[in-house]
């Protein structure tokens, strides 16, 4: 398998549902900020809502980051706003919920369950650029948590603008980092 790391985001228009209306989003609409694609199987679904509603309780702290989340399913975008209509936890969501339902994103990203015509639940990280720096694929039945992912980004950001320097494990912002060199070897 080929790494999708460092690739480019793919060149895509897909309609979305975002704060009451109806719009299309394009490639063009990620590029100069950085994005989170956050793709997930299915909307009515069981461990999808709380994932959604988890990442919708972190939003301001992405938003304040410069990162804007962009949830994938390939539902329509009717499907995503019955579904914001009719659940408490998806109503409070604030990013676009992006509606994949020719599944060229799923595709492109390398999560589409071809056979069942949804995604896993696939998570990447794209820097201003448009290059994918972070890419997690969970089986659909594992839950991600919104504070890791908040976690990764700044770790994802930090070393965008610190080139010489790299984020331990467990690491946070504010706490040391690692410059690598042939001092370090063997002595961590």
């Amino acid at each position: 398998m080929e790494t999708i790391i460092n690739s480019q985001l793919p060149a895509f228009s897909v309609q979305a549902y975002h704060n009451g209306t109806f719009k299309s989003v394009t490639e063009k609409d990620v590029l100069g900020k950085w994005g989170i694609f956050f793709f997930y199987p299915a909307d009515f679904t069981f461990v999808c809502p709380t994932e959604l509603g988890d990442m919708a309780d972190q939003y301001a702290k992405f938003q304040a980051m410069g990162v804007e989340i962009y949830a994938v399913s390939t539902d329509s975008h009717f499907v995503h706003k019955a579904w914001h209509d009719a659940s408490e936890t998806i109503r409070k969501i604030q990013y676009p919920m992006l509606a994949d339902s020719t599944f060229a994103l799923s595709r492109a990203f390398g999560v589409l369950i071809e056979e069942e015509g949804r995604a896993y639940r696939g998570t990447f990280i794209v820097n201003p650029e448009g290059k994918i720096k972070v890419a997690e694929i969970h089986d659909n039945g594992i839950g991600r948590n919104a504070a890791e992912l908040l976690r990764i980004t700044e770790a994802a950001q930090f070393v965008a603008s610190h080139p010489n320097e790299v984020c331990p494990a467990k690491w946070k912002k504010g706490e040391a980092t690692l410059k690598p060199s042939i001092d370090l070897v063997g002595k961590i």
